[in-house]
């Protein structure tokens, strides 16, 4: 069963009132929030990470965090008990989530993907909104339907956008 159909058999199952929004296929957070007409900070925005916990062991976390502000890197490895943390490749990610980078919803239907869900979701806006595991279709839930049916693993590990400046581009792919 494809993501976005088990996404969707999860919300209806758990009785969860969702609106699904069809669109242009789009990945990029400001983007997909000027087509969905929503603000960009109630975007889940949701990135896969490699998690370093020692020398040999490591872990995947799907880090969810509000798409107006920046990942922290340093801050999931810590959250996670790990030393570092890096972003998974695009095959990793694929094969991790079922998703294209850009459609991935903060949803982990892979139990070799732990949750992680930054502590300031849901707290500017009642709704968020998601792709839907798909770059055309997402998904507009109440913020406290979603954190009460995944009950995450909640930790700081976003901060406001900084501009960004040609020596960044990994921090900018973090913010993307």
């Amino acid at each position: 069963m494809e993501v976005h159909d088990q996404l969707r058999a999860l919300l209806d199952e758990q009785g969860v009132t969702y609106k699904l929004l069809r669109h242009a296929a789009e990945g990029r957070s400001e983007a997909v929030a000027a087509i969905r007409g929503t603000a960009v900070g109630q975007g889940a925005k949701a990135l896969v990470c490699r998690v370093k916990i020692s020398s040999n062991k490591r872990a995947n976390v799907l880090a969810v965090f509000p798409a107006d502000r920046q990942a922290d890197l340093d801050a999931i490895a810590q959250a996670c008990g790990g030393k570092k943390a890096s972003l998974a490749s695009r095959e990793l990610a694929r094969e991790l989530t079922g998703c294209e980078i850009g459609a991935i919803p903060p949803f982990t239907f892979n139990p070799d993907l732990e949750l992680l869900v930054d502590s300031t979701l849901g707290q500017r806006y009642e709704e968020i909104v998601f792709n839907a595991g798909r770059l055309d279709a997402s998904i507009l839930m109440r913020a406290d339907d979603y954190l009460r049916l995944v009950a995450p693993r909640t930790a700081p590990f976003s901060s406001e956008r900084a501009a960004e400046t040609a020596s960044e581009p990994q921090a900018a792919a973090a913010r993307s």
